[in-house]
């Protein structure tokens, strides 16, 4: 296996940042696949599933004529996935306990989907190689969306406290051995032996009172506290985890400030 260690662990509450990040790019995921030519009737496999939302998006768009196979490290992700699934009568997906090195399935498929996962490999060059043995020779398609968590993000009006918590967040992922694997997707791709991918960005904007940013960072801040706290960036009483959520809320909505989310980075290519 080449992803080693997942910086956000398989709890509950990893599931729970997962769909409020899902709830806010999945746009730009759909626009991904389309772009990428998925059409209804597919046999699509997505790579480190999670807890199966980008699966569930699969499904829809492959319709009952397609199908969907969702892998993921994770016995828990798996888990929580099919009861999701089942929970919304997908029909057209399994789900299955395996890396994408261990994964073995008779029939290639038309596409091969993986969103935020190259940032987790210890070598996404390999791991490409790897996903790229399950795509339909000569007409499936590879496609990634990844998070570019590096670098700088924008508050304006600036608002230290926003700052505060992205600065975290990049100390916390500077420990992956390519926390910027968004931004390396011509490298990764071409040493892998693949084609130059066809990539476009997409940076979301919010702010205001109801402005989700607030909810997916004090559980991102949560989630990451060990791994700070290990690697001596923050402490507990620092982060303030309990109330982070309504400080950011309240700092930004004070300021009346403009969020520049991180930037999502899509890319795909013909195998």
């Amino acid at each position: 296996m080449t992803n080693k260690y997942y910086i956000f662990g398989h709890s509950k509450a990893e599931l729970r940042r997962l769909a409020i990040l899902s709830s806010l790019i999945e746009p730009l995921t759909e626009r991904l696949l389309r772009d990428a030519g998925l059409r209804p009737g597919m046999r699509v496999l997505d790579l480190g599933c999670g807890g199966g939302d980008v699966s569930m998006l699969l499904a829809e768009l492959v319709g009952p004529a397609g199908s969907v196979t969702g892998i993921d490290c994770s016995a828990e992700f798996i888990k929580a996935a099919r009861r999701r699934a089942r929970g919304l009568g997908h029909a057209n997906i399994e789900f299955h306990w395996e890396a994408v090195e261990d994964f073995y399935d008779p029939d290639p498929f038309d596409m091969v989907v993986g969103r935020s996962v190259l940032v987790h490999q210890t070598d996404p060059v390999r791991f490409l190689r790897a996903a790229a043995s399950h795509v339909r020779p000569g007409s499936g398609v590879l496609a990634f969306h990844e998070s570019a968590v590096y670098g700088q993000i924008r508050a304006l009006p600036p608002v230290p406290l926003v700052q505060q918590v992205w600065d975290w967040t990049v100390a916390a992922f500077a420990a992956l051995p390519h926390p910027d694997a968004a931004g390396r997707m011509f490298e990764h791709f071409q040493e892998a032996g693949l084609p130059q991918p066809t990539v476009f960005s997409e940076m979301l904007v919010g702010g205001g009172p109801d402005c989700p940013f607030y909810a997916l960072a004090a559980l991102s801040m949560a989630i990451l506290l060990p791994q700070l706290e290990k690697m001596s960036i923050a402490t507990a009483a620092e982060v303030g985890v309990d109330t982070l959520e309504d400080r950011l809320r309240e700092a930004v909505t004070a300021a009346r400030s403009q969020l520049f989310f991180p930037t999502q980075v899509c890319g795909w290519t013909k195998c």
